[in-house]
C-alpha cells in the first residue's frame, strides 16, 4: 500500500510539473509572424571576404561553419503598438533587420537595459540560451524581417519565463 502511494505521489509530481511548466512561459502578445521560406543546407563552411582584389584593406570578413545540417529560416514579424514577443532563445542565431517602426530589445542578462532599433537597423541574437523580450514601444506599427540558423529540425523558438533581472 505505501508503495503504491509513493507512486501516486510521484505520478501527482509529474502531472503537476507538466502543467505548471507552460504557465511560467511568456508566450507573445501583438505580434504575428509569417513565415517566408526555409531551406534545408548541409554542413557549411564560409570563409569569405578575404580576397585582397576586393577588399584591399583587409577590414571585411565574414566566417560561418556549421558541422551539421541546418534549416535557414526567413520569417516577417509584426508588432503591433505595445506588442511583444515575449522571453524566448532560438537554438542559433538570428539576424534582425527592422524594416519599418522601431522596436526595444531587452536582453535577459545583465542589467536588462533596453535597445532601440529603428527601420533599416540591424540586430544580432546569437541564440543558442540567450533570453530576450522584442517590444514595440513606439507609436507605430513594428515590422521585422529575421533569418534564423538553427540545427537541422530544431524548434525555430524556444519560449521562456522572465529571467529575475528584468522587472517589468
Amino acid at each position: 500500500m505505501k508503495q503504491l502511494c509513493n507512486i501516486l505521489a510521484a505520478g501527482a509530481v509529474l502531472v503537476l510539473a507538466a502543467v505548471a511548466a507552460p504557465a511560467i512561459a511568456t508566450p507573445a502578445s501583438g505580434q504575428t509572424t509569417e513565415m517566408l521560406g526555409k531551406g534545408i543546407y548541409s554542413p557549411m563552411d564560409i570563409n569569405a571576404g578575404n580576397d585582397r582584389s576586393t577588399d584591399k584593406d583587409d577590414k571585411w570578413d565574414v566566417k560561418l561553419m556549421t558541422k551539421d545540417v541546418s534549416d535557414v529560416y526567413n520569417v516577417r514579424n509584426t508588432f503591433t503598438v505595445g506588442g511583444e514577443s515575449g522571453w524566448h532563445t532560438h537554438p542559433g542565431p538570428s539576424l534582425i533587420t527592422v524594416t519599418a517602426g522601431e522596436i526595444t530589445v531587452y536582453e535577459g542578462d545583465g542589467l536588462c537595459q533596453p535597445t532601440v532599433y529603428r527601420a533599416g537597423d540591424g540586430s544580432l541574437d546569437l541564440g543558442s540560451g540567450h533570453l530576450h523580450n522584442i517590444k514595440n514601444e513606439g507609436s507605430v506599427a513594428a515590422v521585422t524581417v529575421v533569418t534564423q540558423i538553427v540545427p537541422h529540425d530544431a524548434p525555430r523558438r524556444i519560449d521562456a519565463a522572465a529571467p529575475n533581472n528584468c522587472n517589468f
